[in-house]
C-alpha cells in the first residue's frame, strides 16, 4: 500500500520543464547538476549534500588560471553518505522512534521487575528501560556516471565551481549554498521544493521525487528487476524498494481517464 503524500514522480514533459525553468533563475548550471544527479543518480537529498568534489571528478593542476579535472566514470557513495549516518560530522539527523514491536512476555518481565525495584527504593530512570533502537548503518554502492546529460551537467557547474574557488580541496563539497557553505540535508530539500514546485509549477513535487521518479522508470518502463533498483536505491531490504512496484500516477490517470460507461442519450 502506498503512502499518503508521497513525492510527485514527473513525467518526462514536468522534467523537461523543470530543466528549462532553471536556465530563467540564478545559478543555472549547479541547479542543472543537482538535478540531474537527483534524477539520473537517484541520490537521497543526504546523500547529495554529503557529495565531495572527489565522489564525482579526479582533480588536476593549476593551468592560466583554470583547475583541470577529470569526470570519474563511477560515483562510489560509501555507506557513511546514506540515510541515518552522522556522514562527516556535518550532518547528524535526529531520528525519534514513535511505534516499536515488543513481546508481551518480555514486556511483563519488565514491569516485575520495574515492581521490585520499585518495592527496593531503587531509583528508577524510564530510559534505563527503552528497547534498544537498531540504527541504520547505511549501504555503499557504485554509481556508473554513464549518462551524457548528467556528465555535462557536472562538468558545466565544475568549471564554474573551480574558477571562483582556485584553491579548492578534493575533499571540499561538490555544491556550495549562495553563501558559500556547504548545503544541510534540510536546506536542500527545500531548494529542490522551491525549483520544481514554485519556478516549475509542478504540485507535490519535492527533494525525493527525482530519487522516486528514476525507480518508478526502472521498474516500470524499462522493466528491469526489483533487484538492479534496490542496488541502485541503496536499499538494506528488498521490501523497500517493492513500494516503487506500484504504479505511477500517469497510469492511474490514464486508467480514470475513460473508466465507467458512456450515457447514451
Amino acid at each position: 500500500m502506498s503512502k499518503t503524500g508521497q513525492a510527485r514522480v514527473l513525467t518526462p514533459e514536468q522534467f523537461a520543464q523543470l530543466l528549462r525553468v532553471i536556465q530563467e533563475h540564478r545559478y543555472p548550471e549547479k541547479n542543472t547538476a543537482l538535478v540531474q544527479i537527483s534524477f539520473k543518480l537517484g541520490l537521497r537529498v543526504q546523500e547529495i549534500a554529503l557529495l565531495q568534489i572527489k565522489d564525482v571528478a579526479e582533480l588536476g593542476t593549476e593551468a592560466s588560471g583554470q583547475r583541470s579535472f577529470k569526470l570519474r566514470e563511477i560515483v562510489a557513495l560509501p555507506a557513511a553518505y546514506t540515510k541515518g549516518a552522522d556522514a562527516l560530522k556535518r550532518s547528524k539527523s535526529t531520528y525519534q522512534r514513535r511505534r516499536i514491536s515488543f513481546s508481551v512476555h518480555d514486556f511483563h518481565q519488565l514491569v516485575q521487575r520495574i515492581e521490585t525495584m520499585a518495592k527496593a527504593g531503587a531509583d528508577i530512570k524510564p530510559e534505563d528501560f527503552y528497547p534498544e533502537v537498531k540504527k541504520h548503518r547505511g549501504k555503499s554502492r557504485d554509481l556508473p556516471m554513464n549518462d551524457v546529460a548528467l556528465r555535462t551537467a557536472i562538468d558545466n557547474h565544475l568549471v564554474i565551481r573551480l574558477a571562483a574557488h582556485q584553491s579548492v580541496k578534493r575533499t571540499d563539497p561538490l555544491f556550495l549554498t549562495q553563501n558559500g557553505g556547504p548545503y544541510s540535508p534540510n536546506t536542500l530539500q527545500e531548494h529542490f521544493a522551491l525549483m520544481q514546485r514554485h519556478w516549475a509549477g509542478i504540485e507535490r513535487a519535492s527533494s525525493h521525487s527525482g530519487r522516486r521518479t528514476l525507480m518508478t522508470n526502472i521498474i516500470h518502463e524499462q522493466k528491469k528487476s526489483v533487484k538492479v533498483a534496490q542496488k541502485i536505491a541503496g536499499h538494506v531490504s528488498p521490501s523497500t524498494t517493492l513500494i516503487y512496484e506500484e504504479p505511477p500516477e500517469e497510469s492511474l490517470k490514464e486508467a480514470l481517464q475513460d473508466a465507467g460507461y458512456k450515457y447514451v442519450g
